[in-house]
């Protein structure tokens, strides 16, 4: 069955919109809290939140230091979240058409966005990490870009480009799966869609199933710790390696506790993306309807 007339104009609208909010709000904190641990893995979880806030000369200055890139992650932001919309939703659609089952088709759906956003993501996140764990004299974003073309072109943007399609694939297919599999338990056990094939989840439960999802969702946290260990690696100037030699070695200098590293802030900014990307969006695709 073809899409409503629009809707692909209407998903890429608003994953922009409602990616660049998750991202202005808690997205940003967390994100520069969680890419700190995953750079500086002997640091606690507690050691790197004061180490934020403390690197921006604390007071109303340390606390801006969580929101530092969010100039380049508000370009990533409006245009991966319209890439991970549009493509999920689009995906979503033509899966159930075939009769896929719903929760399969979340986690094949997830995947399938989740992949098409690396190509707009890779060089905003390589900013973005470069500011936050750079930790020598102060560089602007301008400077990081020059030094990057200059010295390998446009794949001096895509460090860790294999780690980031790894980490975006898993990210949005568990987060995406995962939600829609607890939506599914939660329609079964508080609405009996046997007897009400038009039961509804209330929003209270859309967004317990959100959080349950985006929580579940973070067993793939050692991709992203290689993201993190290849972009700042490239970012110093230092030998680029493979996500497999950056994973072994994390492994081999800090055990299984190195892979996971930075676990809390990623929980919860797993929870606060899906809120917006996965609930969020059943919930205005809902309104529209």
């Amino acid at each position: 069955m073809a899409p409503p007339k629009g809707k692909g104009w209407k998903d890429i609208r608003n994953g922009s919109i409602l990616q660049c909010l998750e991202a202005i709000t808690l997205g940003m904190p967390f994100e520069v809290w969680k890419t700190r641990m995953g750079r500086f893995r002997n640091e606690t979880t507690t050691q790197a939140f004061r180490g934020v806030y403390e690197a921006g000369g604390g007071g109303t200055s340390g606390v801006l230091r969580f929101w530092q890139g969010s100039g380049p992650k508000m370009v990533e932001s409006a245009s991966k979240g319209a890439v991970l919309l549009f493509a999920k939703e689009s995906i979503k659609d033509s899966a159930l058409g075939m009769g896929m089952n719903p929760t399969l088709t979340g986690f094949v759906a997830g995947a399938g966005g989740g992949i098409c956003q690396v190509s707009v993501m890779g060089p905003c996140t390589f900013l973005v990490t470069a500011l936050v764990t750079n930790t020598g004299e102060k560089k602007s974003v301008g400077s990081i870009i020059n030094t990057a073309w200059t010295k390998n072109g446009i794949k001096g943007f895509y460090p860790g480009g294999t780690a980031i399609a790894f980490r975006q694939a898993t990210n949005w297919a568990s987060r995406q799966g995962f939600t829609d599999a607890v939506r599914g338990v939660m329609l079964h056990t508080f609405h009996d869609p046997k007897n009400n094939p038009n039961a509804k989840l209330s929003v209270g439960q859309e967004v317990s199933s959100g959080m349950i999802g985006g929580f579940l969702a973070c067993w793939n946290h050692p991709f992203e710790v290689a993201r993190i260990e290849a972009q700042a690696r490239a970012a110093a100037g230092e030998p680029s390696k493979s996500m497999v030699r950056v994973l072994r070695d994390v492994h081999g200098e800090y055990g299984m506790q190195g892979l996971f590293q930075g676990l809390f802030p990623r929980v919860c900014l797993g929870i606060w993306q899906t809120l917006f990307m996965v609930t969020g969006a059943n919930i205005v695709k809902e309104y529209l309807n």
